[in-house]
């Protein structure tokens, strides 16, 4: 089935002086402009900047190719720095992917538990965001007849888009090789892209199976998200970026209605850019000074949890992340859980529903903290549960 796209993007056919004007280009004949009014290239740039401007909607070429290069090594194939669009975040490239994708009143399909932001992102483009469970048992897993069933209802009629968080937050549940082939291939039957956000993929925890990527697949229309922030987890270095793939010519009446996107928004600084390279020789030891700390504070919670003479606070395993989910028994109430944290120990947390788990008795804990603070949050948690149940 063929995928839909936005009437709200116009790729109508270019007016006379713009069609010359391409044919010029492609003929390799440069045109003096009238209507010029960049400033670098009339020597009024501020000396202090580079006098460089790429209006490349994609983002500057140069940069492109340095990422594509090291997503390349990553991966082991060649990455077409061509398919890749540079953003400000991964949250602009959801609102950029819900334009493309969705008319006002459209749907897109979210995982639930799940960070809040795919709803608000949705709304404010007036469009609605339906919810898929996860399902746990002994780990969080998809099922994809769940899925086949939302399609298949009225409701599925709107649905433009599949998201797939991966691993999921807060889960840190991986998208197993099974539910891939069967998603991908509901996707395809019923013309539904993915969206996939990865980035937090390279901080594998406790995983079930061999992880593999979305970003590259080629069975169907696929938006792979990733950037700096979680990456070399540094939040203020706001550069994210989407890769696109797929079918080739889904892919190509995508990037040139996602081109149109782009180019309304303009591409990113090529000041900001300039910085793409060094930040990716600097990616590595980083990504590995992470893992490092999330994994030795996982494993410290489980040897604090195992030790704990109550026994009745546990953590539902974590495939990967760097946030787990604590079980606390179901007789506390999370929001007083919660407040007698900061009223004693002047810690404060975020409870399940905030993730719109199905039942209460949930905590979500970060393993981002330095090694002694973590322990003592975790303290304070027990400690917490021991005072409520007397």
């Amino acid at each position: 089935m063929t995928v839909h796209f936005s009437s709200r993007v116009d790729i109508s056919a270019p007016n006379p002086i713009a069609a010359a004007q391409a044919s010029a280009a492609t003929a390799g004949i440069t045109l003096g402009k009238l209507n010029d009014s960049n400033p670098t290239r009339h020597g009024l740039a501020p000396q202090e900047l580079p006098n460089v401007y790429e209006a490349n909607p994609r983002g500057p070429k140069a940069a492109r190719e340095s990422l594509a290069g090291f997503l390349g090594d990553q991966s082991g194939r060649a990455v077409d720095p061509e398919r890749l669009y540079l953003l400000s975040s991964t949250s602009e490239a959801y609102s950029w992917l819900i334009k493309l994708l969705c008319d006002a009143g459209d749907a897109v399909l979210a995982p639930k538990p799940g960070y809040p932001l795919i709803e608000s992102i949705a709304g404010l483009e007036c469009v609605h965001a339906i919810e898929y469970q996860l399902h746990y048992d002994g780990a969080w897993y998809i099922e994809p007849a769940d899925i086949a069933a939302i399609l298949d209802s009225p409701e599925g009629e709107r649905i433009r888009a599949l998201v797939l968080i991966n691993p999921n937050n807060p889960t840190g549940s991986y998208v197993k090789e099974n539910e891939r082939e069967a998603l991908i291939a509901l996707c395809r039957e019923r013309g539904i892209a993915i969206i996939a956000d990865e980035v937090f993929f390279d901080y594998d925890l406790e995983p079930i199976a061999a992880n593999r990527r979305l970003a590259g697949e080629e069975g169907v229309l696929t938006f792979a998200l990733d950037g700096f922030s979680k990456m070399l987890a540094a939040p203020h270095a706001k550069v994210g970026w989407i890769r696109v793939s797929g079918p080739d010519d889904d892919v190509a009446e995508a990037q040139r209605r996602l081109d149109v996107i782009a180019d309304d928004y303009l591409p990113m600084s090529d000041i900001i850019a300039g910085c793409i390279p060094a930040l990716l020789d600097a990616a590595e030891a980083q990504t590995d000074r992470v893992r490092e700390r999330v994994r030795g504070n996982l494993a410290a919670l489980h040897r604090m949890l195992e030790s704990d003479e109550l026994g009745v606070v546990n953590v539902l395993r974590p495939e990967g992340g760097w946030n787990v989910l604590l079980r606390v028994p179901s007789v506390l109430d999370e929001n007083e859980l919660v407040l007698k944290l900061i009223a004693d120990h002047r810690l404060t947390g975020q409870p399940g529903y905030f993730f719109d788990m199905t039942s209460n008795g949930y905590l979500a804990v970060s393993l981002l903290p330095e090694p002694e603070e973590f322990k003592r949050g975790i303290a304070a948690v027990l400690d917490t549960v021991r005072t409520m149940l007397g």
